[in-house]
């Protein structure tokens, strides 16, 4: 078995290969060509936390592994989210590696994103905003940049201090203008594009504050609340990984979406498209400038399985890695 530290995945991921990735993936998803059954989780009540199982299966590229991740909310002294994956052999079933899931979730979770953008998002967006200064949100500035020439790119949450320091490791960048927001309401206002990366249980993004023509990315997961309100969700054009996972209860599902029907802003029909139904054509994207559109990620077990079996082969071919005996 090949053992891929945290420092070697992060080293192997090539993020435009991870967006084909990812888009071959969910085009197999939507296709019917992916074994994916619902994310299951055991639940650790004393600390809000669970440990959730995520197994997959990509016939046309033979991907076939399983990810176990931890979410620990309460966490200041290491990551709340914690994950390793095990890819095994297609033909025999034998474990071939095992490698860190915490950078592989970050990369392919901005990846699906940047992929959403770039499928939803107007060809000249000017603001792109981040909310967050955590992994995922680091992992959507590096990623959803890339897809489109935005002149800005600007960060903001909770801690102003920490979105500073986030956005001055972007100050480099080839963009006209880069900077850190005081006020999230603020920040959603200017923006054109809205990645959400929050574990808020409060909506960080409110339809009132979304000019027309914005495309909002909400990868937040948070079992108490939600970072996007109904109203946005109403009012959008809603495209998600999996019909199947997104419609289902958490931990598989969203809480926001759920949220959103209870509450009659929408029901499960208004869901208008899946991400790979866009990739293969089978569903149209944006139809006029000035529609809102959201990307409403739960994380699926299909673009852990891809992206792991990106790295497997990169790492072999670099030779990075351990080989160790069970």
């Amino acid at each position: 078995m090949l053992v891929l530290s945290r420092a070697d995945v992060e080293g192997l991921i090539d993020l435009d290969r991870l967006r084909e990735a990812i888009a071959g993936a969910m085009a197999d998803l939507s296709a019917g060509r992916v074994s994916m059954p619902p994310r299951i989780a055991a639940v650790v009540p004393e600390r809000d936390a669970l440990l959730a199982a995520m197994p997959a299966y990509l016939s046309s590229s033979g991907a076939l592994a399983t990810k176990l991740v931890s979410l620990f909310p309460r966490n200041t002294d290491r990551p709340t989210h914690q994950a390793v994956i095990v890819v095994f052999d297609a033909e025999n079933g034998s474990p071939l590696a095992l490698m860190d899931g915490e950078a592989i979730t970050a990369a392919r979770t901005a990846a699906g994103s940047a992929l959403a953008t770039d499928l939803l998002a107007r060809e000249e967006p000017y603001r792109l905003v981040v909310i967050g200064t955590g992994v995922q949100a680091r992992a959507h500035l590096r990623a959803v940049s890339r897809v489109r020439q935005f002149g800005s790119v600007c960060v903001a949450g909770r801690d102003h201090r920490k979105a500073e320091a986030l956005a001055r490791e972007f100050g480099g960048g080839h963009f006209r203008e880069v900077g850190a927001y005081v006020h999230i309401e603020q920040a959603v206002r200017e923006a054109d594009v809205v990645c959400a990366c929050t574990h808020s249980a409060e909506p960080v993004v409110r339809r009132e504050w979304l000019k027309p023509g914005t495309h909002i990315n909400s990868v937040g997961y948070n079992t108490a609340g939600r970072e996007v309100d109904g109203a946005t969700f109403r009012d959008a054009l809603v495209v998600v990984e999996s019909r199947a996972a997104a419609l289902a209860a958490p931990p598989a599902g969203s809480n926001d979406i759920a949220m959103a029907i209870a509450e009659g802003a929408m029901t499960r029909e208004h869901v208008h498209a899946e991400l790979g139904e866009l990739v293969s054509g089978a569903r149209p994207g944006r139809t006029d400038a000035s529609q809102i559109t959201l990307y409403k990620s739960v994380g699926v077990a299909a673009q852990d399985a891809a992206a792991a079996a990106m790295v497997l082969d990169a790492a072999r071919k670099a030779g990075v890695g351990r080989t160790i005996d069970l």
